[in-house]
This record gives C-alpha cells, sequence and structure tokens, in this order.
C-alpha cells in the first residue's frame, strides 16, 4: 500500500488516514464469541471502532452501519457474508453510511433487493477503502451514491458474477457501479464474469483503473469498463478480455452518456493489452469531442482498433501468437513476441501523473514492479530475460 501511494501520488492524504484509522474499541464476532453475527456488532460499535470477524460462514445476516472512522475486517482466511437473498433496508448486505470507512478480507454473496440492486455494499458516505475483498453472485457487487467529495479506492479485491437475469427483468447488475463522485481508483484487482451487465462502471470525475485483470471469461459482459459521464480516466497496464457473446461491441466505453462536448476531459490508455473475440467490436469507444491518448497498447483481435478522436503512439496490432497462454489469460509474452522493446517513454498526463508503467497484475489480485530491460515492451507486460548463470 504504502509504494503505491507515493509512486503514484494518486491517493490523497484522506485516502493514507482511511488506510490506518485512528482505532477504538475492537468488537470480536465468531460462532465462539460473545458477538456470533457481524450484525450484533453493527447495533453496538461506536465511530473509530474496530470489528474482526472470525473466518467461517455468516449466513443470512445483514446490517447497516451508520458508524465514522470505522474498520470491518476479517481474520485469518477471511469472513463469507452469505445473505442467502436478504438485504439490509432492501439495499445490500452491508449499508454503510458513516465517512472514512475501511473493510478488508471479506466475501459477500447471494444478496438480492426488491428493486433489483441488491449489493455486496451500498456505501453512502464519504471515503471508503476496500482491500482484500471479493463480491460475487449478488445482484450488484458494490453500488455507491453521490457524493462529489468523496473518494473510494479498491485494491486487491475481485468481483464476479453480480448480475440480474435481464431477459427476465430488464434490469441490469454490474460487478462494480461508483456513482458520482470526485475519485475512484481501482487497482490490482480481478474483475470478471460480468453477464449483460458492466464490468466496471464509474461516474466519477477521475477514475485511475490501474494493473487489474478485468475480463468476461465464462460470460458475456455489457462494457468492460464504462465511464458513462466521461470526466477524466487514466487506464494503465491493464489486461482486458472481451469475450464473443458480450452485449456491447465496444470492449471501453467514454462519454456514453453525458458530457460528450464538455471540454478539458481526459483519456489515456497506456501500457494495456487488450484481447477481444468478438468479430467486429472495437476497443474503445470514445462518445466525446476530446482525443483520447493512447501510449505502447497491445491490440489483438478482429476489433476495428478505436471509435471517437484519439491519437494513437507505439500501439501494436498482433495475433494470440504473441502471448504465453492466453487460453488461460496469461498475457505474459512470448520471448519472439514483436511487442519486446517496441514502446516508447509514455510521459506525463495533462494532470502531472506519470504514466510510466510501474508494476505488472499478478494473479490472483495482487502486482509486482514491472522490471524493464532495455526499451519498454508494448503491453502491459514487460519480457525479461533469463539472465545467464
Amino acid at each position: 500500500m504504502h509504494r503505491l501511494i507515493f509512486s503514484w501520488g494518486l491517493i490523497s492524504v484522506v485516502s493514507w488516514l482511511l488506510a490506518f484509522p485512528a482505532q477504538g474499541t475492537e468488537w470480536q464476532v465468531g460462532p465462539q464469541r460473545a458477538l456470533k453475527l457481524p450484525s450484533a456488532a453493527a447495533s453496538l460499535a461506536k465511530d473509530g471502532d474496530v470489528i474482526s470477524i472470525d473466518a467461517g460462514l455468516y449466513q443470512g445476516d445483514v446490517a447497516s452501519w451508520p458508524q465514522k472512522r470505522l474498520t470491518i475486517r476479517g481474520l485469518a482466511g477471511g469472513a463469507h457474508l452469505d445473505a442467502l437473498g436478504k438485504s439490509a433496508e432492501g439495499k445490500a448486505i452491508w449499508v454503510l453510511k458513516g465517512n472514512d470507512t475501511v473493510v478488508e478480507n471479506i466475501e459477500l454473496s447471494g444478496a438480492t433487493a426488491p428493486a433489483l440492486n441488491g449489493a455486496g455494499i451500498r456505501f453512502e458516505g464519504t471515503h471508503l477503502t476496500l482491500r482484500n475483498c471479493h463480491f460475487h453472485h449478488n445482484q450488484m457487487g458494490i453500488l455507491t451514491g453521490v457524493n462529489p467529495d468523496s473518494d473510494i479506492l479498491i485494491e486487491n479485491s475481485e468481483f464476479n458474477d453480480n448480475t440480474v437475469d435481464y431477459p427476465r427483468y430488464g434490469k441490469l447488475g454490474h460487478n462494480i457501479y461508483i456513482g458520482n463522485i470526485r475519485r475512484f481508483t481501482l487497482q490490482n484487482s480481478y474483475v470478471h464474469d460480468a453477464s449483460t451487465g458492466h464490468n466496471v462502471k464509474s461516474r466519477a470525475r477521475e477514475n485511475y483503473i490501474l494493473y487489474n485483470r478485468i475480463t468476461d471469461e465464462r460470460n458475456g459482459s455489457s462494457y468492460l469498463v464504462d465511464l458513462p459521464d466521461g470526466g477524466a480516466g487514466y487506464l494503465i497496464g491493464n489486461l482486458f478480455h472481451q469475450g464473443a457473446n458480450t452485449e456491447n461491441a465496444a470492449m471501453l466505453a467514454f462519454a456514453a452518456e453525458h458530457n460528450q462536448t464538455q471540454p478539458n476531459q481526459q483519456l489515456y490508455l497506456v501500457h494495456n493489452t487488450f484481447v477481444n473475440d468478438h468479430p467486429g467490436g472495437s476497443f474503445l469507444h470514445n462518445h466525446s469531442i476530446a482525443t483520447a491518448m493512447l501510449i505502447n497498447n497491445l491490440l489483438i483481435g478482429q476489433a476495428t482498433a478505436m471509435i471517437g478522436p484519439n491519437l494513437e503512439n507505439h500501439d501494436l496490432k498482433a495475433t494470440t501468437n504473441v502471448l504465453n497462454n492466453p487460453a488461460s489469460y496469461d498475457y505474459r509474452l512470448k520471448p519472439d513476441a514483436q511487442a519486446i522493446d517496441q514502446g516508447v517513454a509514455p510521459g506525463f498526463a495533462a494532470n502531472g501523473l506519470l504514466l510510466n508503467p510501474q508494476f505488472v497484475y499478478r494473479h490472483p489480485r495482487g502486482s509486482e514492479k514491472r522490471r524493464q530491460q532495455g526499451p519498454l515492451d508494448v503491453g502491459a507486460y514487460e519480457f525479461i530475460a533469463k539472465q545467464p548463470d
């Protein structure tokens, strides 16, 4: 966590404080504890408290948390909340209302709601950090409200199979749905197998999508990443895979709903690896008048390159033959890949952000430092030849 903050300069001082909140009373939850269920702690905890939940399965337990500066963490192997179709306030397994909340080592599944948007977490406060969490088989993974002062950080987490039966209900479920907030950062995470909905949808003014694996795999999503209100998007070092049965032809969408003619919007796609299995699809559909800047991306598949204003710099089109094992989503480069040493120094974004890739995604739900031999390689990975003994 420390190295990401200092090297990227993306996480504000507020987010730093979120990661290390002042600790109050620690409430211990578990089958052998006085508090058997997380919901019991939700009714007792005060601002600044820590909720430590023993590893295990907690079924049908949902709660609302009004406290500020709260830390909720699973111990050992992590705690699994299986809602069994329930939701607090008809919204989520956990409805988090307070500011400066940290959730880590928690698995959340099985939420449904009458409005068909039952989420693992509904966040209604200001500033949230999620770390090492897993959201799956809810109607929504995480759903947040409108808060122009809020920053949300998700790292080292997994989201999959959060969906609604669209043919039956006419509603979409998304793995991640971030509302109108100030800044959203998603890093070192594994987001996959949204069905009909989006893997990542964010209306934040600033979006930092860094070193993730965002893939269709078994299912077909609508978009891999949708930034429907435009704003500022910085997508660096990601692995993107679009399946053959996707709902939308574009892998990424920018300003599809609002702000198409707003000036001063920014979209940077740098050192990503795109693999498209959808014939006739596109890697990007930019609906705005802003020029998308694409640098050192590896583009694989039958897609048309880009739709909308864009400027490509050392992007490379190739086939899956350059990848180590594409069938298992191992997108590292083969020793003879033409992407090796074909990149250029990306420089800086208009806001001063260093665009040079610092890390690579490491499966599952992690990252490691990107080592470089010679000029930069195109795509999300750097090929490192074995050194002689």
